[in-house]
């Protein structure tokens, strides 16, 4: 006998076969890629902390090019020397997967006046160390984030911002080199006060060649973002800052 297609149950056990089928397609696959996914995830991370402390393969004036996957892992080990959980009150204990810590979350406990575990990498290239901070904000639309290094006198050394949904062409070029270049140099403290850098709009040095104002240029069109990424600054070294005293030299 034939099936009548017409009739309205069909449509429905129809639809109902199809979301069984496709639903354990994707659950089958979501299950199977998890492990490369989180694989991807730590790389990632890897590249990020590297890129704030100079390790990468940039070769052109505007290049952001990360060390590749495929040696990541055996440059993280190289530079980074040591892998830190940091409190509020700047004690510490060594943790090789502090890396894998959600920042995001850790932020907000400690914010919300609860225990959190904010994580701290330590790097030595060309006989320098490095600290190396994540950082976690908000953009205009969505959170930003990123990573900056430190030198013992409070000087930036590099810094790798990205973020989830800002405006292309405007807020998002905080990932883009010519803006995360103007920070490398630039000191955090001011007489002693943790200043942060300000995203400045209408700076007086454009070509970032002050780098004691403790300023850089703003992103044209992109205020919000760039104040997002100054607060997320000074909130970081807040954070970290009763253990950035024990290492400050000057």
């Amino acid at each position: 006998m034939a099936i009548n297609t017409d009739k309205n149950v069909y449509t429905v056990i129809f639809s109902v076969i199809m979301v069984v089928i496709v639903g354990s397609i994707l659950a089958f696959l979501a299950t199977s890629l998890k492990p490369k996914i989180s694989e991807n995830e730590r790389f990632e991370k890897q590249q990020n902390i590297l890129y704030a402390m100079g390790v990468n393969e940039n070769e052109g004036e505007g290049d952001v090019v990360f060390v590749p996957t495929d040696r990541v892992e055996q440059a993280f080990s190289k530079f980074i020397t040591k892998q830190l959980v940091v409190d509020t009150d700047g004690d510490t204990e060594v943790d090789s997967t502090a890396y894998l810590i959600d920042v995001k979350k850790q932020l907000a406990a400690v914010k919300n006046g609860s225990e959190g575990k904010l994580p701290l990498f330590v790097g030595e290239k060309d006989g320098k160390s490095y600290y190396i901070l994540p950082m976690y904000g908000k953009g205009l639309w969505d959170d930003i984030w990123g990573f900056m290094s430190l030198d013992e006198n409070m000087v930036v050394q590099g810094v790798y911002f990205d973020h989830k949904g800002e405006t292309p062409g405007l807020g998002a070029n905080i990932k883009l080199r010519y803006f995360m270049d103007d920070f490398k140099g630039e000191y955090i403290l001011e007489d002693e006060s943790w200043v942060g850098i300000e995203v400045a709009k209408g700076n007086n040095d454009p070509l970032n060649n002050d780098k004691e104002d403790h300023q850089i240029d703003a992103l044209a069109g992109a205020t919000i973002t760039g104040n997002g990424v100054a607060d997320m600054i000074k909130e970081s070294l807040d954070l970290y800052k009763p253990y950035l005293k024990t290492i400050k030299t000057n």
